[in-house]
């Protein structure tokens, strides 16, 4: 046997052990159907929104539709990008819906939302990247419930000047978007995508309305390293951001990146110090922590933080 076929079945064995790594018990996540899991899926269904707790496969939408959490997906459910760890559909996406905003707005009143998480595919294929849309949506809501506070996730708008201004114009009260991984790993992970881009907007964000608090996280177990991660951590204190989530990446289907290691509670417990170290006002580090984790409760959280570093200055 040559030394050539060794080592591809050496790098064949490792990439069968990788793929097959079996779930630690502490990211098991029981399904609770209550009444409230129904009632949400129901007006989500009545209302034809789609939510990413469903199109990207989310471990926590039990939990979460049990607490009439969910986090809608306006633009459709086809991105134009094909992200190694998403599992929402590639394809080329329909046009905009002029009524989803109203849709929206009356899901969000019959759930009585405190908070309301609103994010969207990646529409590279409109001028604007869909921000004027979200500025719709944002209105929409304000329009019908006032005190509902509003937080976005949004997409990077590569190349879609004026689309950040577009929603920092009407004001949302977190301004999200997430960095996903590592640069080092963004050809294979996020390969439609520019780490520094990812940067500049949360910057630009921050820069435009300083009141309102910026957020980003990282989904760990994708090969990347400790020293990586902190270097994240450190770009993103210096763009501002408030609030940093990090959570463990779950395979969504065999086609998507494969897990290349199981991050340990203890491991997420010790990034949360390195990070309260760094500044962040905000961090839910934690296997199941994801963007829109308990947004509502952090959201309190957030606010509380920066009344009390107002009072102690």
């Amino acid at each position: 046997m040559t030394v050539k076929r060794i080592l591809v079945q050496h790098a064949q064995q490792k990439k069968q052990t990788i793929n097959s790594l079996p779930k630690p018990e502490w990211i098991k996540v029981k399904i609770n159907q209550s009444s409230a899991f129904k009632e949400t899926d129901a007006l989500v269904k009545k209302y034809q929104l789609n939510t990413v707790c469903t199109e990207a496969a989310c471990p926590n939408i039990g939990e979460c539709w049990t607490k009439r959490h969910a986090t809608v997906m306006i633009l459709g459910n086809i991105c134009t990008r094909a992200c190694a760890f998403c599992n929402v559909a590639t394809g080329r996406p329909s046009p905009i819906d002029p009524n989803e905003p109203a849709r929206i707005a009356l899901m969000v009143q019959k759930l009585n939302l405190r908070h309301v998480v609103i994010t969207s595919v990646d529409r590279d294929d409109l001028k604007d990247g869909g921000a004027q849309h979200f500025a719709h949506v944002i209105t929409e809501i304000r329009k019908t419930l006032p005190s509902t506070t509003i937080e976005v996730l949004t997409p990077d708008f590569l190349r879609k000047e004026g689309a950040v201004l577009t929603i920092s114009k009407v004001k949302p009260d977190v301004f999200n978007h997430n960095m996903e991984t590592v640069p080092r790993l963004y050809p294979s992970i996020r390969p439609g995508a520019r780490y520094f881009q990812s940067l500049r907007i949360l910057y630009e964000a921050k820069q435009l309305q300083p009141d309102v608090f910026t957020k980003s996280g990282m989904m760990l177990g994708l090969g990347e390293s400790k020293e990586e991660v902190v270097q994240v951590m450190d770009d993103l204190r210096c763009a501002q951001v408030d609030f940093l989530t990090l959570g463990q990446y779950l395979r969504p289907t065999p086609k998507h990146a494969a897990v290349q290691h199981y991050v340990t509670p203890n491991e997420f417990e010790e990034y949360y110090h390195i990070a309260k170290a760094k500044g962040f006002l905000q961090i839910s580090s934690s296997p199941m922590t994801r963007s829109s984790y308990h947004a509502d409760t952090d959201f309190e959280v957030l606010k509380n933080k920066r009344l009390t570093t107002y009072l102690s200055n």
